[in-house]
């Protein structure tokens, strides 16, 4: 009897342990298809109202009580001339008066990875603004990118190129950096600002690949690689390179970067394009000598003088992330904080 009962408890406890898996592997699977049928949403911020809270909130705290009064004697006029001026606007929009329309800056957020993949939420954010969007109004897209695989960014590029084919001024504001394939997209703009320390440039192209024929050799290793067209393959890691196969890959770079001069001096007219494609890159303050940049301020400054006469919205796509992707991120950020620490220390990297 003992036997059965010990054995019945063992059974329990294993259908047990089978079911609350069997539940979890459901909620996975609930969860996925669901993100399957929606994979992100658009993300709307009243930039302007933003801005005027905190200005609400400063005076809040500046002012004294007969100031305050003032100001919101102020504010009270100045809402009901808004709301007046909004109905005859509204009337005169519904009678098809374009001059009626409120200027509005579209505010667009691109931190560019390696390999540009934010693109796929870029496209989202463009399409969304082309829908609504008119010639009265403006977008302007923070960039931050030291740039990345070339067709990527290429693709990038071609969904800025969409903006300016509706005939709607853009702009593109670089506080950090904007190299290379950052600057690909950047000078897409109809005009360009750049903080004072922030780095621009980089035409050029780079490839750089390691080579382990000599240690395989060493260790009696054979590396065999099969290909059909003389070019296939010009460069390898296991192979043994060969000169021509070297030529023919510098051709390849040369050519990409004939693509990206050509590219850069039809958005960039004004550039003296053989001057800035050597791949070197300027600071903001350096950049607006050399034509890569019209103006030198901050996004921050740009978005508090544009709020005074348009109506600021931010626009992001975000898009839904699975569970495995969560995992990842936490343990890249993680991983970049340990690092971090590590480099504050002078532990690792040299300074």
């Amino acid at each position: 009897m003992e036997f059965l009962y010990e054995y019945g408890l063992f059974f329990a406890k294993t259908i047990t342990f089978v079911l609350a898996f069997a539940a979890i592997i459901a909620l996975i699977a609930s969860s996925a298809m669901k993100q399957g049928s929606k994979k992100g949403e658009l993300e709307i911020t009243d930039i302007s109202e933003q801005l005027h809270d905190i200005e609400h909130e400063m005076n809040h705290h500046l002012l004294n009580k007969e100031q305050l009064k003032e100001k919101e004697k102020q504010e009270k006029k100045q809402a009901k001339e808004k709301e007046k001026a909004d109905k005859a606007a509204a009337k005169k929009q519904a009678d098809g008066d374009d001059l009626a329309h409120e200027p509005k800056l579209f505010v667009i957020d691109f931190k560019g990875s390696i390999d540009a993949k934010e693109v796929s939420s870029l496209r989202e954010e463009i399409t969304a603004i082309l829908l609504v969007a008119t010639d009265k109004d403006e977008v302007l897209v923070r960039l931050e990118s030291g740039g990345g695989m070339a067709h990527c960014y290429g693709l990038a590029a071609s969904q800025l190129e969409r903006i300016r084919q509706a005939k709607i001024p853009l702009t593109v504001s670089v506080d950090k950096v904007a190299a290379s394939g950052g600057y690909m997209m950047a000078c897409v703009a109809d005009k360009i600002l750049s903080a004072p320390f922030a780095i621009l440039g980089s035409i050029g192209v780079i490839a750089q690949i390691p080579n382990f024929n000599k240690i395989l050799k060493k260790n009696d290793v054979e590396f065999e690689q099969l290909t059909a067209g003389k070019y296939k393959r010009t460069l390898t890691m296991f192979g043994e390179n060969t000169d021509e196969g070297r030529e023919k890959f510098v051709e390849e770079i040369e050519e990409m970067h004939d693509l990206f001069k050509a590219h850069v001096s039809e958005n960039r007219p004004q550039l003296d394009i053989e001057k800035v494609a050597t791949g070197e890159t300027w600071s903001g303050k350096k950049a607006i000598d050399v034509g890569l940049v019209d103006v030198v301020t901050t996004s921050d400054d740009y978005l508090c003088q544009a709020s005074k006469t348009s109506k600021v919205i931010a626009i992001k796509y975000a898009t839904k992330k699975g569970l495995a992707e969560k995992f990842s991120k936490a343990a890249s950020l993680s991983a970049e904080s340990f690092l971090g620490k590590l480099w504050q220390n002078n532990r690792i990297f040299p300074s």
